[in-house]
């Protein structure tokens, strides 16, 4: 079984996923809001793309 919509939970999710170039999927509640590979991260936004997220306020989950 693959990662596929498995959601990144810790830390150590985020950066695994951005050195390995996985695609990422951004949700608001039910709503999909952005995708894309991990650019950067703090303890406060993942940036994918040119976009900026709060962690605390979206979902996000590995979309490949």
């Amino acid at each position: 079984m693959g990662r596929f919509m498995k959601t990144l939970t810790s830390p150590i999710h985020f950066h695994t996923a951005m050195l390995e170039g996985a695609p990422i999927a951004v949700f608001m509640g039910l709503e999909i809001i952005g995708s894309g590979k991990i650019i950067e991260i703090t303890d406060y936004i993942v940036k994918i793309g040119d976009d900026f997220y709060v962690r605390d306020a979206c979902t996000f989950k590995y979309a490949g």
